[in-house]
């Protein structure tokens, strides 16, 4: 079989896949109301409708060249926003403990500083690492089953605390990778200071 080389990502905007990946983050705010009004099956829908759109948008980006670094950045982001909504609506209604929150929500924000320092050294964002991807898969299996449990309350003891045990796992996992991008950050600022004091010692007379 011909191995096919990954695309080389485009300037483009327009495409299918960038549109799709619009409707996933329009859903963010519906699915957050959804979830704060306890209707846990409707916001369970309208998770796995995002959860759809995220693969078709991957497959026609690959298979019909459509990648584009847009679509790079929308995706991880309308993760990062589902995770977000799922947690502060759990946790409005008392359903997940506040240190969860706590502990999840500081990592993001700990991406954004490590993003805003990237981006003052001319730094492109990094890759997603496999640390991420299984912290955010057992996030999405975890936090939905916690939802599952609140919408049937008569499983709720079954149901719970696979819930519980998946999104800790997550979390720990969510700071590990965040620890490697701490690392990454640091030796790409080190390595453009070391840049720039080279070339400031070239031009000295």
């Amino acid at each position: 079989m011909e191995h096919r080389e990954s695309p080389e990502p485009s300037d483009r905007i327009l495409t299918v896949p960038n549109l799709l990946s619009f409707l996933r983050l329009a859903l963010v705010p519906v699915f957050l109301i959804l979830l704060v009004e306890g209707q846990d099956l409707a916001a369970l829908v309208v998770l796995a409708v995002s959860g759809f759109t995220d693969f078709l948008d991957g497959y026609i980006a690959r298979r019909f060249d459509q990648v584009s670094r847009l679509g790079q950045l929308l995706d991880p982001a309308a993760d990062r926003l589902y995770i977000l909504a799922a947690l502060l609506g759990l946790g409005w209604r008392d359903l997940v403990p506040l240190w969860l929150v706590i502990v999840i929500v500081a990592r993001d924000i700990m991406l954004v500083v490590l993003a805003g320092i990237l981006a003052r050294i001319g730094h492109g964002a990094f890759p997603v690492n496999w640390v991420g991807k299984w912290a955010t898969a057992c996030l999405f299996l975890g936090l939905p089953l916690l939802m599952l449990a609140a919408a049937f309350p008569d499983a709720d003891a079954i149901i719970r605390p696979f819930g519980m045990i998946f999104a800790v796992v997550g979390a720990v996992l969510y700071w590990w990778a965040g620890a490697l991008y701490l690392v990454q950050t640091v030796r790409a600022s080190r390595k453009s200071e070391g840049q720039t004091g080279s070339r400031s010692d070239t031009l000295e007379p």
